[in-house]
């Protein structure tokens, strides 16, 4: 059942690659995810009411960053805010069912009173949509979506300046999926660059990846490679390798029902006299 779930989660995946949220790629998974250099620590605390208490804590060098935030979940209507160790406030409000797949984000920061944003989703098993602005006299303006199956998916995304009328990003991809394999093909950074990826299931336990960069401005090439195996179920091992020298490795254990402790370090070749890299982060839930 485990296996099955994870096949759902990775289809979802795939198909949100260009547009909605989050937007994230297997391949991101695969070589990116859970690579921590850093002391992280997360504790969530649930109430009778059903609201969520995440309070998080990272050591980053000699610095220390932190904050605390509450998550109300009702029937249409979902409230995030976060207080951090800037005395920053950042809230986000979520209302769902405006009409059917449809949804509005509204968030903001204070005290900065340019940060405000409204995104507003829309969601159909054959297409996506997203489109956000910012609540200010001068918005940024945003737009993603996406079209296809599981099979195969078309997206790009774009945004505009209203301050300077210019284009700040233009990106387009296109993804082919199986449930043994995913390839992906995106026109990046304004179409300077251009990233291939492929991610393959070889069994349920183990899944290898890599990913191409070529970057026109320059004509450099850029690649990873990567691998996840599950030891058992509790169990998660990763590695990656990189181009440019660096190898790094990630066991990720689930020490008790939804909490994770995760072990990262990373290993720059071309660095002989720095120490190698060394993350912990833990997490901790009800």
């Amino acid at each position: 059942l485990l296996f099955y779930i994870r096949r759902w989660e990775a289809v979802q995946l795939r198909f949100r690659i260009l547009a909605g949220k989050p937007k994230v790629s297997l391949a991101d998974h695969l070589l990116n995810k859970d690579y921590i250099f850093d002391q992280k620590f997360t504790l969530t605390m649930l109430s009778a009411t059903g609201t969520e208490f995440v309070a998080t804590g990272l050591q980053k060098d000699d610095l220390f960053f932190g904050d605390i935030s509450t998550l109300y979940k009702g029937q249409n209507t979902i409230v995030d805010l976060k207080i951090d160790s800037h005395s920053s406030v950042s809230t986000k409000v979520t209302v769902k069912n405006l009409m059917p797949s449809a949804k509005a984000v509204i968030s903001f920061k204070i005290p900065d009173h340019k940060s405000g944003k409204l995104d507003v989703q829309y969601v159909h098993p054959h297409a996506t949509l997203n489109s956000s602005i910012g609540l200010n006299p001068t918005p940024l303006l945003d737009l993603s979506a996406t079209i296809g199956s599981q099979t195969v998916s078309l997206g790009g995304e774009v945004g505009f300046d209203t301050a300077s009328s210019s284009l700040t990003k233009y990106n387009a991809g296109i993804s082919f999926n199986k449930p043994d394999f995913s390839a992906a093909l995106m026109l990046e950074d304004k179409g300077e660059s251009l990233r291939a990826t492929y991610v393959h299931t070889v069994n349920p336990t183990t899944s290898v990846g890599a990913e191409l960069i070529r970057r026109f401005t320059n004509h450099a090439n850029s690649f990873t490679i990567g691998s996840s195996y599950s030891v058992d179920p509790f169990t998660t091992v990763k590695t990656r390798l990189s181009n440019n020298g660096k190898a790094g490795m990630v066991v990720q254990r689930e020490w008790r029902p939804k909490s994770l402790i995760t072990l990262s370090a990373e290993y720059d070749s071309k660095a002989v006299n720095s120490s190698p890299k060394v993350g912990l982060a833990l997490a901790l839930k009800p």
